[in-house]
């Protein structure tokens, strides 16, 4: 008789659906299971209105943690950078598998780089953090643009520069590889111009704090690397109190020298959408060996950043 199938939760869009169905390839090469998948609408997919008019995080996360303490799903796959940085009572991030391409890219007209856009150039982002950065990029390099709020999945975006109303859009690296269509990108934006979401690139594995077989299966997908550096960032989120609404940027990476890793550093950067004012800051130290750790990591650099007038840039707090 064979085991019955692991139900997965996923959102419908086809990004989701692309990412979802690798995690259950890999999660039925562990438990030697078979895994289903179950589509489920969320709010952030049907709403109309600009993600931070609708309170940002936590939008498409809801119902599949609902499912999920529900029962009607086993586990559910979600973008870490979703994700509330505040964890769940009676759930568990059972794995965080290695992240795909942390960087922002640009898909504009004409095969353009960033830095080759047109005079007035219209680029279009759902993302406050993005268009802080983008703007500030571009009056420091005395670029004249337009950044344009957007909502939709990718071919929605990618459509708008395809039928001419926008010369570029910025979108995430990892989503178009996910849905097999990075090579329609134009520019690949280094970490140096827009840093990007805490946990841009990342999936979480989340399933019921009590079902304690399959959290050890999942375990072995999880990849510590990835973990720390995705902790870290969301810690440095949570300790500026910032929904996903507000123009956060953050990104660990890890240092090595020559194969052996030596230290991890954390870059933050926080500002006003119009890109005037910018507090970004970095900090390094050993890669950490705990979550409590990892956690530090983000409180210290979080406080610093505060203290050089970061709470002041990131307008109303949602409550």
């Amino acid at each position: 008789m064979t085991e019955k199938a692991l139900r997965l939760g996923t959102r419908r869009s086809k990004l989701a659906m692309a990412q979802s169905g690798q995690v259950a390839d890999a999660v039925s090469q562990v438990t030697g299971r078979p895994v289903e998948l179950v589509e489920i609408t969320t709010y952030g997919d049907t709403s109309r209105e600009h993600l931070a008019q609708i309170g940002g995080t936590g939008v498409f996360v809801a119902a599949l943690r609902d499912a999920l303490l529900q029962g009607e799903v086993d586990f559910a796959v979600h973008s870490l950078k979703d994700l509330p940085t505040a964890q769940h009572e009676g759930l568990v991030v059972a794995a965080v598998p290695e992240r795909e391409d942390p960087r922002d890219v640009v898909v504009a007209r004409d095969a353009r780089k960033l830095t080759d856009l047109p005079r007035g150039a219209r680029i279009g982002t759902g993302a406050p953090r993005r268009m802080a950065q983008l703007n500030a990029y571009a009056r420091t390099h005395g670029m004249e643009i337009e950044t344009v709020p957007i909502r939709g999945n990718v071919d929605t975006r990618i459509g708008y520069v395809r039928g001419g109303e926008l010369d570029a859009v910025v979108l995430a690296a990892a989503g178009l590889n996910r849905v097999g269509r990075i090579d329609e990108v134009t520019d690949f934006l280094s970490v140096d111009t827009v840093l990007p979401a805490p946990g841009q690139g990342a999936l979480a594995i989340e399933c019921t704090a009590d079902n304690t077989q399959l959290v050890a299966a999942l375990a072995e997908l999880d990849d510590p690397f990835t973990r720390a550096a995705v902790t870290a960032e969301r810690s440095l989120l949570a300790a500026l109190e910032a929904g996903c609404s507000a123009p956060v940027g953050a990104l660990a990476d890890l240092l090595a020298d020559g194969q052996i890793v030596k230290e991890m550093r954390l870059r933050g950067v926080v500002g006003t959408t119009d890109g005037s004012t910018l507090v970004q800051l970095s900090t390094t130290g050993p890669v950490p060996e705990t979550h409590e750790a990892a956690l530090a990591l983000g409180r210290e650099l979080a406080t610093e950043m505060l203290a050089q007038g970061a709470a002041g840039l990131m307008g109303e707090r949602a409550q």
